[in-house]
């Protein structure tokens, strides 16, 4: 220390930037020290080198409130770790034990956000929340706060709820609010979410696993979450051998899968994995734009699942409906479908019956099991239109038990998003994220609704 602490800042910055590049090219978590050995602030990195390096180059810009870090910091010592998931549950518990004075003015008088693992359900589910106490304005505390297990504080909520992501794909747990009881008969009649097409629920709301089953996998869910991955796939070998011996081969292959999916834990989504929309409006990133759309329409939870709604028609012959589905920024073609309108074209039959018809049709059609609470909504509904066109499919969902959560429209040319119960229309820069990601939904929309179109058109000319 005594050498350290004749060095000029440019000096001490020089030798730790030295020291960053050094480091294993590897996940992990890294411990700024003052020059009393004191630890001040703690951070984690997908890859040590790269992280850490940027805070000793000359041109390190922090922000105001990390800045003076760089007058502090003298050394630091790194934790590596076997993926970027377990740096992240690694850093919360190191800011809780610690308590690192630059971590605490991060927060800027905010709470960080917690997770959740409720207890007094039969099918406990996972949240992610800022009030961990659980208490209410009212001064009561929310029922499914009451004995839950509380991880955190966390001080990415960004990170937080991609690893929460990333874990649904191998606990399958759930992360709806619904209030699912063991044994309910109504349970075998109701249509699950998405989640359970992609692998990421199991899907206890419609009687798809037991509560000895689910409770198992809660419970794995809640040992990795407060140990290693390493330590967790000898676990899970261990209990799988016991399985296959007690010849519970169902439960040994659930095992054998999940240890497959810890081990691919580490592997990162990337942008040229794939996602290739027939229409697209250019590359992007499918989590930003729906970070960027759900601050738009300011929604409290991430958006998983968009749905978007198109009519086409030539002179009003041949109308038909389509509803794609977009599940994390990516198209899940197995969910999407295609309407024939019923109603009369334009111009025939009493009354108007135009788009506005044909859409107040379609949305009645897809969502009428949603509407009687026989299946969960997706976080967003898209039409492709204007005005007009969002108060029509709102008129379809007036008829219904169940209203929807979300309901916007974006018209063509002048590229508007119309939102429910919205005075004004919402104008967005052409480069936003959350924007453009509207736009290829409903680019998608228009492709599948236009080549089902132009099928009938050709059935019907050629006489097929």
């Amino acid at each position: 220390m005594s050498a350290a602490s004749s060095e000029s800042r440019e000096e001490r910055l020089a030798r730790l930037g030295v020291k960053a590049r050094s480091l294993p090219a590897a996940p992990g978590v890294y411990l700024m020290k003052d020059a009393k050995d004191r630890v001040i602030y703690v951070g984690k990195a997908a890859r040590l080198p790269d992280r850490v390096g940027t805070y000793f180059v000359a041109s390190a810009d922090l922000g105001f409130r990390k800045q003076p870090l760089l007058d502090a910091v003298h050394d630091f010592d790194v934790l590596e770790c076997e993926t970027e998931w377990e740096a992240l549950l690694a850093e919360n518990r190191l800011i809780k034990d610690l308590k690192p004075r630059f971590n605490e003015r991060l927060t800027d008088d905010k709470t960080f956000p917690y997770l959740v693992i409720t207890r007094g359900e039969d099918f406990p589910r996972v949240l992610v929340t800022r009030n961990p106490t659980g208490l209410r304005g009212d001064g009561t505390v929310a029922p499914e706060m009451r004995g839950a297990r509380v991880f955190g504080p966390f001080t990415n909520a960004g990170a937080l709820r991609e690893a929460v992501q990333i874990l649904q794909r191998v606990f399958r747990f759930r992360t709806c609010a619904l209030d699912i009881v063991a044994g309910n008969e109504k349970n075998r009649s109701f249509r699950p979410c998405l989640l359970l097409n992609i692998g990421q629920c199991s899907a206890p709301c419609a009687d798809r696993i037991g509560v000895e089953a689910y409770r198992e996998d809660i419970e794995r869910f809640t040992r990795f979450l407060s140990g290693k991955r390493s330590a967790m796939l000898r676990e899970l070998e261990q209990e799988m051998r016991s399985a296959a011996e007690a010849l519970d081969f169902e439960r040994a292959a659930r095992l054998r899968d999940q240890a497959r999916a810890i081990r691919r834990l580490g592997e990162r989504a990337t942008l040229g994995e794939g996602w290739q929309p027939e229409s697209e409006v250019g590359p992007m990133d499918p989590r930003g734009g729906l970070a960027s759309l759900q601050k738009t329409l300011d929604l409290e939870a991430p958006i998983r699942c968009v749905e978007a709604i198109d009519i086409a028609h030539l002179h009003g012959g041949e109308t038909v409906g389509s509803k794609v589905c977009f599940v994390d920024g990516r198209p899940l073609k197995s969910e999407y479908r295609r309407y024939r309108v019923k109603g009369p074209p334009v111009g025939e039959g009493p009354g108007r019956n135009d788009d506005y018809a044909s859409i107040r049709e379609v949305v009645g059609r897809r969502y009428r099991e949603a509407g009687e609470g026989h299946e969960l909504y997706p976080d967003v509904i898209l039409i492709d239109g204007g005005l007009g066109q969002l108060h029509a499919a709102l008129e379809a969902f007036d008829t219904l038990g169940v209203r929807p959560p979300m309901v916007i429209s974006l018209a063509k040319k002048e590229e508007l998003i119309y939102v429910q119960r919205r005075g004004g229309p919402v104008k967005l820069g052409r480069d936003n994220a959350g924007l453009r990601l509207c736009q290829a939904i409903r680019d998608e929309a228009h492709r599948f609704a236009q080549s089902y179109h132009h099928l009938l058109r050709r059935k019907k000319t050629l006489g097929e």
